[in-house]
């Protein structure tokens, strides 16, 4: 029985894990199926197919570092300027330099489009089959809020890569991405910039409704909190500081930031208090050489994390005082002595121990997709925007959980903004924030005067934020499978 089961879970997954924008593309043939009627007849079969997708967040796709978010994290952040590589990788190398976000061919540009046109195309299975689902209203509910966040948070990661950044106040009708509200084979023309956010807050606002009163099972399923977390967000990258501030202070609202103590232990538990959502990696779903913590740890013993592991920008470490617990989790001499790291380790300063495998045969590591943190930043920010006179009180509550020794900042208007922007970076390293950040406060990526090898990045060391590189260009194939799609600027 325990069998059957299994099997008939991996079949469903199979199913949730394929599909996508242009299905000459994206699609694959899985191994097993299932009657998509069945699947989808009753709410008890949509949240199968709906644990499919919180699955398919950390599933290995077409190499080893394409390990769904925690791969796609690394990308947004290794992009920017404050992930270092202190000696040639071969993982993730064309993404540090950015010759792949050029190159149309790359698999790195293959990988974020292919995996969140996935993820949309069974939510969207999801959402268009739930209405007429045998079950409860309140199952119907809990089953289509998730899928409409998953869709929101898939368009609006694409559309920050793909498409010009959001400027406030004009009309955005720049091209974004495909909007794919179906499952069909339809081949869909980019739609604007200003189309593709409508669309998103259209469906944050219906999941903001339904997903009151839902009380999830763990912190792999999304609650109303993601959801105003989510809007939060979104609302910030559109320079809507009132929206922003209005439901990042929802979002964090009863949560609580973690200890001292917490915040060293290795950022590998999706049961901490602070997360809001995250993936768990268990023992029998564990990727091994794929995992988040394959590359982001210090101490699992991978041939990358022996010889190449993660370093902050020295620059950016020299500005975190010694009091604040942050600076306890990079090592400028780079020995980790804590760690008790084996001598064929090799050793780097200013190198990461943020982020902690279970131990060096085991690279489990749950990955953070969401934190109380973010909101307190999201909302200071927001706040600091408008000119509103507590967004210094704001970043206080949470920076004096950081460091003690913070005072109330004097600070206001820019150069309060640029305080926050600076804990931002300081905070939320190596959880994938970086190239967006940059890009929607249409600021330089700058790795000069800090310890980037200009040969590792190939001389990529500056880039003006008028580069077209900001958009990252089409997969070749999805152009050649889809005539409709005009591909960014070559």
């Amino acid at each position: 029985m325990k069998t059957n089961y299994i099997k008939m879970i991996a079949a469903l997954i199979a199913v949730t894990v394929l599909g996508s924008c242009s299905e000459d593309f994206l699609d694959k043939k899985p191994t097993e199926y299932v009657d998509n009627a069945g699947a989808t007849t009753t709410t008890e079969n949509l949240m199968t197919l709906l644990n499919g997708i919180h699955r398919s967040l950390y599933k290995n796709y077409e190499d080893q570092s394409q390990t769904g978010l925690g791969g796609l994290m690394q990308q947004t952040d290794i992009v920017g300027d404050d992930v270092v590589f202190p000696i040639t990788n071969g993982w993730f190398l064309q993404i540090y330099n950015w010759s792949s976000v050029s190159n149309e061919n790359s698999v790195d540009l293959r990988f974020p489009y292919r995996t969140y046109y996935r993820i949309i195309r069974n939510a969207n299975t999801i959402i268009n089959a739930a209405d007429a689902a045998v079950g409860t209203t309140a199952d119907k509910n809990i089953v289509k809020g998730q899928a409409l966040l998953y869709r929101a948070f898939c368009n609006f990661q694409l559309v920050q890569l793909f498409g010009k950044r959001y400027v406030n106040g004009e009309n955005n009708s720049q091209l974004g991405v495909p909007i794919v509200l179906t499952v069909g084979n339809e081949k869909n023309p980019r739609s604007t910039v200003e189309e593709v956010y409508a669309q998103i807050n259209k469906d944050l606002d219906e999941a903001n409704i339904l997903l009151v009163g839902y009380s999830r099972p763990n912190n792999s399923h999304l609650n109303l909190k993601v959801a105003q977390g989510l809007k939060a967000r979104v609302a910030l990258a559109q320079g809507n500081w009132q929206i922003a501030a209005e439901y990042a202070n929802k979002a964090k609202s009863g949560t609580t930031l973690m200890s001292m103590a917490d915040y060293v232990a290795g950022f590998n538990d999706y049961n901490n208090k602070e997360w809001m959502w995250g993936s768990h990696i268990n023992e029998v779903q564990t990727e091994y050489f794929g995992n988040f913590g394959a590359y982001m740890s210090r101490n699992f013993s991978s041939t990358v994390i022996r010889s190449c592991p993660k370093a902050i920008n020295s620059k950016l470490y020299d500005m975190i005082p010694l009091t604040d617990v942050r600076s306890a989790i990079f090592d400028k001499t780079g020995k980790h002595t804590a760690l008790a790291l084996p001598s064929n380790f090799a050793k780097f300063p200013y190198t990461s121990q943020k982020f902690l495998a279970i131990d060096a045969g085991d690279s489990r590591c749950d990955v953070p997709y969401m934190r109380a943190a973010e909101m307190y930043l999201i909302e200071a920010e927001a706040k600091a925007r408008l000119g509103q006179a507590d967004a210094a009180k704001v970043l206080f509550d949470f920076e004096v959980t950081r460091n003690p020794s913070y005072t109330l900042s004097t600070n206001s208007g820019q150069t309060l903004i640029d305080e926050i922007l600076l804990q931002r970076r300081i905070e939320l390293w190596g959880e994938g924030f970086r190239f967006f950040d940059l890009k929607r406060n249409n600021l330089p990526l700058d790795r000069t005067g800090a310890n980037h090898d200009s040969g590792l990045v190939n001389g990529v060391l500056y880039v003006a934020p008028t580069d077209k590189r900001w958009q990252w260009l089409i997969p070749k194939d999805e152009i050649n499978a889809n005539p409709l799609i005009e591909q960014n600027e070559l």
